[in-house]
C-alpha cells in the first residue's frame, strides 16, 4: 500500500515578480479539503459560485509555498500573470481529481526546456496571396497542438438584463 500524496512541487511557467522585483516561480501545491472550497463562498469579496475571484481565494489556501514568500495570499495570486495562473487552476483540477499520469504530465511541461526554433529561410521575392492557389486547407498538416488546458471556461456575468 503507498502513502496518499498531499503536496506537489511545480515551477510556474512565468513567475510571480513581488514588489522588491524578486522572481518567485517554485512552489507547492496541497490537496484541497471540503474546506477549502465552502469556506471561500463565505467571503464577501465573492458574489457566489460563479465569481472568478473563488478561484484566487482557493488558489491562495492551497498554495503553501512561492519561492521565498513567507505567506501567500490572494494578493499574489491576483497579480500572477494569466499564464501562472491557468496553470494553477490546472494543477489544481489535477491533484485533486485526476490520475498520477496527469499529475506527472502537467509537472514535465514546465521542467522542459524550450526547444530551439531555427529561423525561417530568408524570401527574397513577396507573392501576394490571391486566394487562387492550388493548396487546399484539408491538405494542409493538421499535427494537434499539445497544451495543457483543454478549454476555456466561460465566465458567466452577473448583469441583469
Amino acid at each position: 500500500m503507498s502513502a496518499l500524496q498531499t503536496e506537489f512541487d511545480f515551477t510556474l511557467p512565468k513567475g510571480y515578480v513581488d514588489s522588491t522585483g524578486t522572481l518567485h516561480r517554485v512552489g507547492t501545491m496541497r490537496l484541497a479539503t471540503a474546506r477549502d472550497e465552502i469556506e471561500p463562498l463565505r467571503d464577501p469579496r465573492v458574489s457566489g459560485a460563479d465569481d472568478p475571484f473563488l478561484t484566487v481565494i482557493v488558489l491562495s489556501r492551497v498554495v503553501t509555498r512561492l519561492g521565498s514568500l513567507s505567506q501567500v495570499t490572494p494578493r499574489e495570486i491576483e497579480n500572477l500573470f494569466a499564464a501562472d495562473l491557468a496553470f494553477l487552476q490546472d494543477l489544481y483540477g489535477v491533484i485533486n481529481f485526476g490520475t498520477p499520469e496527469e499529475i506527472d504530465e502537467v509537472r514535465r511541461s514546465t521542467m522542459a526546456e524550450p526547444e530551439p526554433v531555427s529561423a525561417p529561410a530568408p524570401v527574397d521575392d513577396f507573392v501576394a496571396d490571391d486566394g487562387d492557389d492550388d493548396v487546399d486547407d484539408d491538405d494542409l498538416d493538421d499535427s494537434p497542438m499539445v497544451t495543457r488546458r483543454r478549454g476555456i471556461e466561460e465566465v458567466r456575468s452577473t448583469a441583469v438584463e
